[in-house]
């Protein structure tokens, strides 16, 4: 008798462990699971941490560039460069009426490109892959219309849409810039207004 008392009781003081133990550890598992999360959040911010330190490395704007495909900046320059002297001599062959046989090639470019990077200025809220599109597409709608009222009106000539399309290019480009500054404006005359 005095033997199945002792087992009973150690049955039951097993039992008492075990389900204090089931208690502690639910009562436990909120405490856990929130260190878990802070250690978590440490490895992350370490990670986001060693992540930022490494793109400190590399330039702004040379990141972004090689993200997008675009060409280095380096060679932006002289792209720029290449596409006005080559839109420059299509320009001055047909105003000038010079007979050669860039003078074809030259011009069309001249009658692309110009009225392209002019609506491109004026585009500068635009996603970066739209942009070019909508500027090419805007600079050929540009050289029809101006064709088409200048073929209305009979006053046609190589010579005369050249001039006309360089104008309007520039036109745009300069209200671009103008809307730009405006911007820049009230930018300036706000933050002194806060600050």
């Amino acid at each position: 008798m005095q033997r199945l008392t002792a087992r009973n009781t150690a049955n039951s003081g097993t039992e008492n462990v075990a389900h204090g133990t089931g208690e502690y550890a639910a009562a436990a598992e909120p405490q856990h699971a929130a260190e878990r999360a802070a250690r978590q959040a440490s490895r992350n911010a370490e990670e986001n941490a060693a992540h930022e330190s490494a793109l400190e490395d590399v330039p702004e704007h040379e990141y972004e560039y090689e993200r997008e495909g675009r060409p280095a900046p380096a060679s932006l320059p002289l792209v720029a460069g290449a596409m006005l002297g080559i839109g420059g001599v299509g320009a001055v062959l047909a105003f000038a009426d010079i007979a050669s046989s860039l003078r074809a090639p030259f011009t069309l470019f001249f009658l692309i490109v110009a009225p392209a990077s002019a609506i491109a200025a004026a585009l500068r809220g635009v996603d970066p892959l739209s942009r070019p599109v909508l500027a090419v597409a805007g600079a050929v709608a540009l050289d029809l219309v101006v064709a088409y009222v200048m073929l209305t009106l009979q006053t046609w000539s190589a010579r005369g849409g050249v001039v006309v399309v360089g104008l309007l290019s520039l036109l745009l480009f300069l209200m671009a810039c103008a809307r730009r500054l405006r911007r820049h404006v009230v930018g300036v005359r706000a933050a002194r207004a806060h600050g």
